[in-house]
């Protein structure tokens, strides 16, 4: 089976500075004081209108924000913030993006402001001692966040790690996906036990989409449409520490509404965009068909050092490079 994703013809990326007080004239600083390799491509997107910084002399009210409580005093203090927008279409991704932060960056800096992204809820840091926009794009450069969420109608065990069968309460949901005009993904129906487990595997999925996905945009600028397989390989080298390659199944997912069939409620994230508008906004992370233990049992084996658990779909003798989890 495949899965078709439309792409936009235009992605926006958007940046918040929320400062005390503005003690500098915007359109002076954008984009000749942005330093490092950013700064030609800063000044070609302020020219042709594609970079854009917004002043609004109110303070900045974050919806769904994952601060720190310091975070949220700090922000509470300010009274100006600035919109930092970058809008391209998806073949100028990831790069795009990174002009749109660097000048964020830059403002964060002059300001002393603090920096935030609305999409994954977090912030940015920003001293003067921090290293500045990588030159290099990798995905775990604060370019997702993670929405970790308990059904309310759980009544969990004792926590124990080793108990695959404990309860079914936790979601891990990406945030931060749909800049790179992907849909979010989400791991729904696991033990809270293995939040960590989750996540991690959640965050080698979304590598190795982005990377297929940013590699297929830069060979076909003009696609609308992109299809792709439901179940992806990951390869130990996708793996941050190593581990044998396992698959992932995909599935189209509304999460808004959860699973069909489950008690109590869980709150939902919102995700975007409207419903109607025919672009898929979520996809369920789960184990092949061939499968047969439960969704822990799965999690667990994917990140089991040993491969006893991890046998190939179509029960043919494995192949090391494209061996999956059955």
């Amino acid at each position: 089976m495949q899965i078709d994703l439309p792409l936009p013809g235009a992605m926006t990326s958007l940046f918040v500075v929320a400062m005390e007080h503005l003690p500098f004239d915007v359109r002076s600083f954008v984009p000749w004081r942005i330093g490092g390799p950013y700064k030609r491509a800063a000044i070609t997107a302020v020219a042709n209108g594609t970079l854009t910084v917004t002043h609004h002399a109110s303070p900045w009210r974050p919806v769904e924000a994952g601060l720190a409580d310091d975070e949220r005093r700090r922000l509470r203090r300010t009274g100006h913030h600035l919109v930092v927008s970058a809008t391209a279409p998806p073949h100028k991704l990831p790069t795009a993006a990174q002009v749109a932060r660097a000048a964020a960056r830059a403002l964060a800096r002059e300001c002393d402001g603090l920096l935030i992204d609305p999409l994954t809820g977090s912030t940015i840091v920003t001293c003067g001692r921090c290293v500045g926009e990588p030159t290099i794009f990798r995905l775990d450069d604060d370019w997702l966040a993670w929405d970790v969420q308990v059904h309310d109608a759980a009544t969990c065990p004792p926590w124990d790690p080793r108990d695959t069968g404990a309860c079914d309460c936790l979601r891990v949901t990406s945030r931060g996906l749909r800049r790179f005009a992907l849909p979010e993904i989400t791991l729904d129906g696991a033990a809270c036990a293995h939040n960590l487990c989750a996540t991690n595997l959640l965050r080698t999925v979304a590598g190795r989409l982005v990377t297929d996905h940013l590699s297929y945009l830069a060979g076909h600028p003009e696609a609308t449409v992109r299809r792709i397989d439901d179940v992806v390989h990951i390869q130990t080298a996708d793996q941050p520490d190593g581990g044998h390659p396992f698959g992932v199944r995909l599935t189209p997912y509304d999460a808004d509404v959860g699973e069909l069939g489950r008690t109590g409620s869980i709150r939902r994230l919102k995700i975007g965009p409207v419903p109607g508008t025919g672009q898929l906004t979520c996809l369920k992370v789960g184990p092949p068909s061939g499968f047969t233990g439960s969704l822990n049992d799965w999690l667990c084996a994917t990140q089991a050092s040993q491969p006893a658990t991890l046998t190939p779909i179509d029960r043919r003798p494995p192949d090391p490079a494209h061996a999956m989890a059955a």
